[in-house]
Parts: C-alpha cells; structure tokens; sequence
C-alpha cells in the first residue's frame, strides 16, 4: 500500500476513533435508546398485532416484523448520526475547525464521520439482533451477514445524511428530510407490511430508494431464503453511497471555504 493511501487511511481512523471515544462516554444510555424502541416495536407490533395479522407469506408476522426493524434501526441510527451529531460536531461545537488546522484534511473527516455512522448502524444491528436470538426470531445460520449489510446500510445513509448537513444552517432544517423522506421510506419498504400489498406505483417509487433493497436482503438472511439474486439488491445503497458521498464532499468543500 503506498504510503500517502496508509497516511490517508490512518487519519480517517483517527476521525472515526475520536468520535468512538466521545461516544464511549454516554455509550449505556445510547445503547438503550437503541435496545429500547426497536424492542417496544416488537412487542407491540409483532407479538399484538401479529395475532391478527397471522402470517405474511411463509412467515409469522412476528419474524417478518423484525427484519424490517432491523434494517430501518440501522438507518435510523446512521441517519440520526450524520444529521444532528454531525452538524454539531461542524457547527455548533466547530470541532471540525480545530481538526483542520491539523493535518487531516477535509475528505477524511467526511469519510472518517461516515464510516461512524457505519459502526452506530452495526452496533443497532447486533443489539436488536440479539433480542431476535432471545425470542426465537432468528431461523438461519446466515442471519450473521445481517451485520455486513447493516453496515452498508448504515455508510449509505450516514452519506445521505451528510448531503443534507452540508446545507443546512440550523437542526431545524433536517425535519424536512425526516418527513418528506426518512418516514415514508420506513412506511413504504415492506418494514411493516409486504412490497406486494401496495399499489404498483408505490411500489416502483420505493424500489427507487435504498431501504426497500436492505429490507429484502436481511429477510432473506434471517430465515434462510437467500439466492444469488438477492446480491443485486445491494447495489441500490451502494450506488447511492458513491453519489451522496461525492455530493457531501463538494458541497462541504464549498461551505467551509466561504
């Protein structure tokens, strides 16, 4: 590996690991929120409603219900990351002013926050993933590979979420995405219901945006369903990492110099 790539490499760590250890100090109460919301959903939902719903498919509704909790967590987590922690981290706190004066430049500290928002979607992942072991939830072996995914997925909607940190001026500016994008992609990318029960337009509108693709490949990993098509899904939250990534680049660029 040529040096400047290790250099490069070692000072994204070192964004990631500053923001690990930050974390670190309120870690118990994070890691309750995290354990707390997606476990009430599964009471609630899963076990409540599941005993009207029945089965969806080939699946109690239960298990269904909790591949897609799984995925839209790892979102949430990543989503919430790159847009208020991350904006306090540029703005509020200007800890990215005083690590520029230093040798880190710009792209590792974007790439080094993104790659964070990675971890806080796998460590969501293992903490729901471990209630499903608990309840009996989890029906293959292959259920491990979630946490991969997990991680794409979260990398993809840190990156989406730093589009939007790069313009906006205050928290109150991150609503919009929330309500005109995050909501409707959980309502709308078979977490909660199946792909098959809403309109054809829906349906390919959602097919459109990252979650829906997650969502299908952790079912498919949780009960052991997976085929060498299912690879394919993967490629939507790829895609839109490469892009949101490019564009978060550019436009902080463009901010901090002015």
């Amino acid at each position: 590996m040529p040096e400047s790539v290790s250099l490069a490499a070692a000072r994204v760590f070192s964004i990631w690991y500053r923001n690990a250890l930050v974390w670190r100090k309120s870690a118990l109460r994070s890691l309750l929120g995290t354990f707390s919301d997606p476990l009430l959903y599964l009471l609630a939902f899963g076990y409540g409603l599941g005993r009207f719903v029945g089965e969806v498919g080939e699946l109690t509704y239960v298990v269904f219900l909790c591949s897609g909790i799984i995925a839209s967590s790892a979102m949430n987590a990543a989503t919430f990351e790159g847009l208020y922690m991350a904006y306090t981290r540029m703005e509020t706190n200007k800890t990215w002013e005083s690590i520029l004066s230093t040798s880190v430049g710009l792209p590792e500290i974007v790439f080094g926050e993104i790659l964070w928002m990675g971890t806080k979607s796998v460590i969501s992942v293992i903490a729901i993933l471990g209630v499903a072991l608990l309840l009996g939830l989890v029906q293959s072996w292959m259920a491990v590979l979630v946490i991969p995914v997990g991680f794409l997925c979260g990398i993809c909607f840190g990156a989406m979420a730093m589009v939007v940190t790069s313009y906006s001026r205050s928290y109150e500016f991150f609503l919009y995405y929330v309500t005109l994008l995050i909501t409707p992609m959980i309502l709308l990318s078979g977490v909660f219901f199946p792909l098959s029960s809403l309109p054809d337009g829906v349906r390919l509108a959602s097919a459109a945006l990252p979650l829906q693709h997650v969502v299908i490949v952790v079912r498919a990993l949780m009960t052991g369903s997976v085929e060498l098509v299912d690879s394919v899904h993967l490629l939507v939250p790829l895609l839109f990492l490469l892009i949101a990534g490019f564009i978060a680049l550019t436009q902080f660029r463009k901010r901090l110099q002015n």
